[in-house]
């Protein structure tokens, strides 16, 4: 098939984040203006497959959005091919792949973190052409470097750690901040690098809340004011409590010190991309409509090794990019004295 004239669908699925309108903008542009294809944009995610909700997208309708958080697409959690409990069928897939045909789509964009993908691959799996474009500020999707949303996710967590180091010097408090991360630790552990975080708890290492009080009465010990402790929302605790909670209780009951919890939800995922998320989500959506062009379907677009590449959506599905406790960066905090409650 010919390069120019294809019809193309974009959707973003699963949680916000920075950068989003930025890969439709890259997607968009690059298909209209460099190879003259259709392009449709599908409402909340697969939904908009499911209930045939979308709006064609032309270049006026892609331009001045690359500043813009959130997504124009809109996004939602559905899972087209989970079975509710009790089902044991349901006509979602068939739904999608009356709308691709009846739409005569060369291929869907599906623009997500881990659960999109793997959605994607059971498309692709289905017979339908699909590329993913992988994002997340979690930064745990498999098969790349880096996702986009990760470093607009970083600074706001950063930025909120620096801001907490000065009341804690004027309170001599312990200050927990809790960051997203429920399986991977990617955001305390850069946040806290970066914020010059003291103590950093992230779900891939398993720590001991005693090692933690300790490590801060021993820094009050040694003359040291106040301590940062900067800990992933998915660390090990009783499910009916917050991370933050249990560590700023326990700092409390078993230290004695005054200790005062900050939880930074949602607000990591809101607001205006870095130009470092809008220039990673602008690669990896023009890249992906140069997939679409040379017809190399199935494939979410990655960085490896700063290098744009293409891998098969059925090694990506369903698997996590965790951080390896032997990471560089890990053993290079160790070695500034941070203490991630293990040692």
């Amino acid at each position: 098939m010919s390069k120019k004239g294809k019809k193309i669908g974009i959707l973003t699925a699963g949680g916000d984040c920075p950068g989003l309108n930025a890969a439709i903008r890259g997607v968009g542009k690059t298909a209209i203006m460099t190879y003259g294809m259709e392009v449709y944009g599908f409402t909340a995610g697969y939904s908009g497959l499911i209930n045939k909700e979308y709006f064609k997208l032309d270049e006026p309708k892609v331009s001045g959005i690359i500043t813009l958080g959130g997504t124009i697409l809109g996004t939602s959690r559905e899972k087209p091919y989970k079975l509710e409990k009790g089902e044991e069928f349901n006509d979602k897939p068939d739904l999608i792949r009356q709308t691709y045909e009846e739409l005569d789509l060369d291929c869907v964009v599906c623009i997500g973190g881990n659960g999109t993908m793997k959605t994607a691959s059971m498309m692709a799996k289905e017979g339908l052409n699909v590329i993913g474009i992988p994002k997340t500020i979690d930064n745990d999707v498999f098969g790349t470097d880096v996702t986009f949303g990760f470093d607009s996710a970083v600074g706001i967590a950063t930025e909120a750690i620096d801001r907490l180091h000065s009341t804690a010097n004027s309170h001599q408090r312990a200050m927990v901040i809790e960051v997203m991360g429920h399986h991977a630790g990617w955001i305390a552990l850069y946040a806290g690098m970066a914020g010059g975080g003291d103590i950093i708890l992230i779900p891939e290492i398993d720590y001991h809340i005693g090692k933690v009080c300790k490590t801060i009465e021993e820094r009050f010990a040694k003359g040291k004011p106040y301590s940062i402790v900067v800990v992933a929302e998915g660390i090990d605790k009783p499910k009916k409590i917050s991370a933050a909670r249990y560590v700023v209780e326990n700092i409390q009951t078993y230290t004695g010190i005054e200790a005062r919890e900050t939880r930074l939800g949602y607000i990591q995922r809101g607001g205006t991309p870095s130009p470092m998320d809008r220039i990673l989500a602008t690669q990896y959506g023009a890249f992906a409509t140069e997939l679409i062009a040379d017809g190399a379907y199935n494939n979410m677009v990655a960085m490896r090794g700063n290098v744009l590449t293409a891998v098969p959506l059925d090694e990506v599905g369903g698997k996590l990019r965790l951080v390896d406790p032997a990471d560089a960066l890990i053993t290079k905090a160790r070695n500034l004295g941070v203490s991630f409650g293990d040692e």
